[in-house]
């Protein structure tokens, strides 16, 4: 019965290739994947077409057939499958499709769609569980998992939530954590990968390896960071901690950059409890403020005259940070909040605060993405530039990029510009993320949406423009010697990656390489590795 179901399956995935038009090999290569337990194998065209494009919308490549595993052991088979064909058929996990330069695409393999499975369904959720060894709680999560629902969750299930974050929810597990998930809470707690204390991973070779930093250290940090090149995350234990109730967030401006990058060092350097929960920061234009894609932060409620900066049309710098506090502590944020903003250098008068509920703060940046599908904004290229700067080269860029090749306009950039400092020692070395060799960077992430048939209506936002004005950031962090580093990264040829990592990382990097993925099949998008065009391995090896 079960070599039927194959050979039904196989009919089927023949006769809808040759429909819709496909250009691969025979369907042999989906021979062997036709029995991979409870998971559904898809080459339906809308399928195809949703797994060859992604949030960035500047690469598309169509894979043979999508695949909706169950569980781990779905993405085990198929990826054993894969393994084991004659060309080593390439797959990548996709979470929900918001990386930006087609790193979960497979062409003309197969792409997993790890947006459903047990996760998706509350019944299948693991509940929070306090554990003494480790001093707190945590959680087991699917890798397809929204953020967003993990905090939904965790906080209905003993109002705990996880310790760091990204700026945006409706992001997967998975996806993050290969890269790194990074926002204003990274200072203190460092980036979501180092709050993670186990990971089931599905290999290049189809084996499930459960890791951890006693357990398989070598896979657990390579993992992490590593851009889905070593394995696929189906299982993430995710640190938690209790949530507070209530955030008081706080803007204020400045003119000199200076003064700003010293306030946010400064800020983020504070030890104990006497110091902000989240430290951010961003980069306006005088004249575009009000008009800012973040403006209704500056409404009404925030009655602040900004008559000091009506004469002013050059660049400003925006200072975001929070207070965390509930009732237990709501007595105190208000002189704890004054004691801090006592300390900084920003512009009398441009301070602005608003209180809002923990969660409504966390998940802001829907609100504006709500806001963007509404005007037809969001499913546009975006050209995205996410650099990490050492600081000690902060005050050059500000003069080379945003002074220079931005030339002070940056309400015409094409979106929000932001700014921030992290801690290295938040980080661990052993991840495969690579960050700048100074124990503070900057995260400088230019979040551009280019606006379609621009042209000459509005020729500086046209993905081309924009495109080449991403050029001459990294021309001019080459030239001048910077040693800045691409987050969420997208090279064109081995020999860039391998510059990006540096010797040693590099050689590290490959070496795990060769021993998780040894045919180069997955996340093959990227193009950092080229996929082995050797032999199928043999039944016992």
């Amino acid at each position: 019965m079960a070599r039927c179901l194959v050979f039904m399956l196989l009919f089927l995935i023949s006769s809808l290739i040759s429909t819709v038009g496909l250009l691969v090999e025979p369907p042999a290569e989906l021979l062997q994947l036709g029995d991979v337990g409870e998971g559904r194998l898809s080459v339906d065209r809308s399928d195809v077409l949703e797994a060859s494009r992604d949030f960035g919308g500047l690469a598309r490549a169509e894979p043979m057939a999508v695949f909706h595993p169950r569980g781990a052991g779905d993405v085990a088979g198929l990826v054993r499958a894969a393994y084991g064909s004659a060309r080593g058929l390439r797959v990548s996990a996709r979470g929900h499709g918001h990386s930006i330069s087609g790193q979960a695409q497979a062409p003309g393999g197969v792409v997993v769609d790890m947006s459903h499975g047990p996760g998706a369904e509350a019944r299948a959720r693991a509940l929070p569980v306090y554990s003494p060894a480790l001093g707190g709680h945590y959680v087991d999560v699917w890798g397809g998992e929204l953020w967003v629902d993990v905090l939904n969750w965790t906080l209905a299930h003993g109002w705990l939530a996880p310790r760091s974050w990204t700026d945006y929810l409706y992001l997967s597990v998975g996806g993050t954590l290969s890269n790194a998930g990074i926002s204003g809470q990274a200072f203190h707690h460092g980036p979501q990968i180092s709050n993670v204390y186990e990971l089931d991973v599905v290999t290049g070779k189809g084996e499930v390896v459960t890791c951890s930093k006693t357990q398989h250290p070598d896979l657990f940090f390579g993992a992490l960071g590593g851009l889905g090149q070593l394995g696929i995350i189906t299982r993430a234990r995710i640190a938690l901690e209790r949530a507070p109730q209530r955030v008081r967030w706080i803007r204020a401006l400045y003119f000199n950059f200076t003064e700003f990058t010293a306030d946010q060092e400064r800020l983020i350097s504070l030890r104990g409890g006497r110091r902000f929960d989240y430290v951010e920061g961003f980069v306006v234009a005088a004249e575009g403020l009000i008009n800012n894609w973040r403006s209704s932060f500056f409404s009404p409620q925030n009655p602040v005259k900004l008559s000091s900066l009506k004469h002013h049309s050059g660049v400003l710098y925006c200072l975001e940070v929070t207070k965390n506090y509930d009732d237990s502590t709501a007595g105190s944020v208000d002189q704890e909040v004054d004691a801090l903003l006592g300390e900084l250098n920003f512009l009398p008068g441009t301070v602005f605060t608003t209180d809002l509920p923990y969660v409504d703060f966390l998940d802001r940046v829907h609100k504006a993405e709500l806001k963007l599908r509404a005007k037809g904004m969001w499913e546009v290229p975006h050209p995205w530039l996410n650099l990490f700067v050492p600081a000690s080269r902060i005050a050059d860029f500000d003069h080379g990029v945003f002074r220079g090749v931005l030339g002070g306009r940056t309400a015409g950039a094409g979106g929000p510009i932001l700014i921030y400092p992290m801690n290295k020692h938040k980080w661990d070395p052993r991840s495969s993320v690579v960050t700048p060799d100074e124990e503070m960077f900057y995260l400088v992430a230019f979040l551009r949406s280019a606006l379609p048939g621009a042209g000459a209506a509005d020729p500086a936002r046209s993905l081309e423009a924009l495109a080449a004005q991403n050029r001459r950031i990294l021309d001019f962090c080459a030239r001048e010697g910077i040693g800045a580093k691409q987050y969420l990264p997208n090279h064109k040829a081995q020999h860039e990656w391998a510059e990006h990592f540096g010797a040693q990382r590099w050689e590290r990097f490959a070496r795990l390489k060769a021993e998780f993925d040894p045919r180069a099949i997955l996340a093959t998008g990227q193009g950092i590795f080229r996929p082995a065009d050797s032999p199928a391995p043999e039944a016992d090896s």
